[in-house]
């Protein structure tokens, strides 16, 4: 099925491009309404680890409801130029409503990333069926300063 595989590469070329684009002002990803009811979350671990290998893990939480589609927590990092992120995997999500530990790895292709003062922004976002080809919808975004310790 050419056309699907077509859309699929699409719609994941399209959410790889809007995560690796730069951060939006905070009230671009602001909560609905009904954010009280604390159905969507996001955290990061102050603390990450660079291996020897130079691969990075980094981790948290998160919670989210109402998922129509697949979602995944996706991570990025940076030291020094904040504007020269690095890809740390994805993992993925249910959204149960539940709290869930998220524990992503990767090794950057373009960036080193060294023990140290970091920057971790994570997302949680869904690939919402949309007609042909699938959309992100955003639930969570999560921007920490962490510490990468060697290990």
């Amino acid at each position: 099925m050419p056309v699907r595989s077509a859309a699929l590469a699409t719609a994941a070329g399209a959410a790889l491009l809007l995560l690796a684009a730069p951060a939006a002002a905070p009230d671009a990803t602001a909560a609905p309404a009904d954010a009280g009811l604390l159905t969507e979350s996001l955290t990061v671990d102050s603390v990450g680890r660079v291996a020897a290998d130079g691969s990075v893990t980094l981790s948290g939480t998160y919670r989210c409801t109402g998922a129509s589609g697949p979602v995944y927590v996706s991570s990025t990092a940076s030291q020094g130029d904040s504007s020269v992120r690095a890809g740390i995997g994805g993992t993925r999500a249910t959204c149960d409503g539940l709290e869930h530990p998220w524990v992503n790895t990767g090794t950057p292709d373009a960036v080193v990333l060294k023990p140290g003062a970091a920057h971790v922004e994570a997302t949680l976002m869904e690939l919402r069926p949309t007609g042909i080809v699938p959309l992100p919808s955003f639930h969570a975004r999560h921007g920490q300063d962490v510490t990468l310790v060697a290990g």
